[in-house]
């Protein structure tokens, strides 16, 4: 897998990510990248150079800024693992569960934000969702090398599993209770439906309580990372 760009590839290499290589435009002069190339010698990373349009070539956002690290595909963690975490830190569990958003994109800003608000991991399906790739790592900010990201076969029976180990679960949905008078402290995970259908009818049945964001506009709806990021930064103000 493919990093691009220098925010992204600095933020890996700080969180120790397993980088084979990078290579730099030869033509660089920035100040930024020469302090990269330093960083990835002193973690041992290779460094080779090429010339710009070989790396326009090889990546895919076409947003390298003269730089691009290769590294294997992104490590997904366990349920366990995020649970953990949380344990490891003295915190109450803080988790989002994205039911089938699918634009990477989506997914990308959504990590940016979960990492902000000290959100422990995201669970994600292995079907019928966006998966972490180039695209998410880079509009991720780098929040993606930070962030433990949970694949699970099934949704529901995780949410199952969440619940008998004392996880209150929430869905976020349109004819739910006010956000602003619903207590998300404490154990909790956040259930974030996909950009058209919302969160699925088992799941959303599957949910201890049922959450809304007012709306006083004309447009009922929210794009998905812009309401993961209200309802979040929510659960966060009644948690510090």
């Amino acid at each position: 897998m493919i990093i691009e760009g220098k925010h992204s590839i600095r933020e890996a290499l700080t969180a120790g990510k397993s980088i084979s290589r990078i290579v730099v435009a030869k033509d660089n002069s920035d100040k930024e990248i020469s302090y990269i190339i330093s960083l990835a010698k002193s973690h041992g990373v290779t460094v080779t150079y090429a010339d710009r349009q070989a790396i326009e070539r090889d990546s895919v956002s076409k947003r390298h800024q003269g730089i691009l690290g290769y590294t294997d595909d992104f490590e997904y963690s366990s349920v366990e693992d995020l649970i953990a975490y949380a344990g490891d830190r003295g915190e109450d569990i803080f988790l989002l569960i994205l039911d089938g958003i699918t634009d990477t994109h989506n997914l990308g800003s959504v990590l940016r934000v979960a990492e902000c608000a000290g959100v422990h991991g995201i669970i994600i399906p292995e079907r019928r969702s966006a998966q972490v790739n180039e695209t998410v790592i880079r509009i991720s900010a780098g929040a993606a090398e930070h962030m433990r990201v949970a694949r699970v076969t099934n949704i529901n029976d995780t949410i199952e599993y969440l619940k008998s180990v004392g996880v209150w679960v929430y869905g976020a949905d349109m004819d739910g209770e006010d956000i602003y008078t619903t207590d998300l402290t404490g154990n909790i995970a956040l259930v974030i439906g996909g950009e058209d259908k919302g969160v699925g009818r088992l799941t959303r049945q599957r949910c201890d309580k049922i959450i809304a964001l007012p709306l006083k506009g004309r447009v009922n709806s929210l794009n998905a990372s812009v309401a993961t990021g209200i309802v979040v930064y929510e659960a966060l103000r009644q948690r510090i």
